[in-house]
């Protein structure tokens, strides 16, 4: 399971630099490549509208 970006993303940037893995790609939103994310949840904890959230189990 990794992290995906909703929708509501508003494009700040803040999360790029915090992941490890550079998974995160700008756009709109911005997306989470799911083949790099390590779910470390870096970009979680410096969303400030709080869209990066774990893909939810199937």
């Amino acid at each position: 399971m990794s992290f995906h970006i909703l929708d509501d993303c508003i494009e700040c940037g803040t999360c790029l630099p915090e992941c490890p893995e550079g998974a995160i790609t700008e756009g709109s939103p911005y997306r989470i490549d799911p083949r790099l994310c390590t779910e470390c949840g870096a970009c979680a904890e410096v969303c400030p509208v709080d869209v990066c959230q774990p893909l939810p189990e199937e």
